[in-house]
């Protein structure tokens, strides 16, 4: 399935994968379009724009909360880390840009239902230093029960060391309005008011383990 605001882009897409042995199942312009028609006709991977009208990477995340067994892979013009990870974090199996070069996008698609991720070179460097970042930072102990995103609990872990929206916000390289997004996220999964009430929840949990 193609998800993709613009007829030519769809057009174009379905042309080049046609001509790898795919077989296109639907075309849609808008996140309800698409998670309805992936749900009628499940298909084995979906290429979702990003800037979907409605939210592709919402789009994501709601085809993959529903159809496990099928691989989405997000289409977006820029290399923004903020999608990148949102994406991953919605299930994605990969991120491509739109810049590449079309003869590739079969191949690379083939390469999604083996299993592989689709990631370009500049992007999979990313996913490296934010792993390796992670992994430097020391972690809380995790409440499953809390339910939180690994980002989440990234955005906790400052928190809890008293850092300030700018300040995480240059730590993990995301914007600010996506640290207060996390931040009503865990104060809402979490059933508190405050970012003192979240950090005070955590550190209790911490000493009782």
């Amino acid at each position: 399935m193609i998800a993709a605001p613009h007829p030519p882009t769809r057009m174009g897409v379905r042309l080049v994968l046609e001509r790898e042995g795919f077989i296109v199942s639907a075309e849609e312009a808008t996140r309800a379009g698409a998670v309805t028609a992936a749900l009628l006709d499940p298909p084995d991977v979906c290429l979702v724009e990003v800037d979907l009208p409605g939210g592709g990477i919402e789009t994501a995340a709601s085809i993959r909360a529903e159809l496990p067994d099928t691989q989405v892979v997000m289409l977006g013009a820029v290399a923004s880390d903020d999608d990148l990870f949102a994406a991953l974090e919605a299930g994605a199996s990969g991120y491509l840009l739109e810049e590449m070069n079309p003869a590739r996008l079969g191949r690379v698609l083939h390469g999604v239902l083996r299993g592989e991720a689709a990631l370009p070179r500049e992007l999979m460097a990313r996913v490296i230093a934010e792993f390796r970042a992670r992994t430097r930072r020391p972690a809380l102990v995790r409440r499953s029960t809390h339910d939180l995103t690994a980002r989440e609990w990234e955005v906790l872990d400052c928190l809890c060391e008293g850092l300030s929206t700018n300040a995480i916000a240059k730590r993990l390289v995301v914007t600010e309005t996506t640290v207060r997004r996390h931040v009503s996220s865990i104060l809402m999964k979490l059933d508190v008011r405050t970012r003192a009430a979240a950090v005070a929840i955590v550190s209790r949990d911490a000493h009782e383990s």
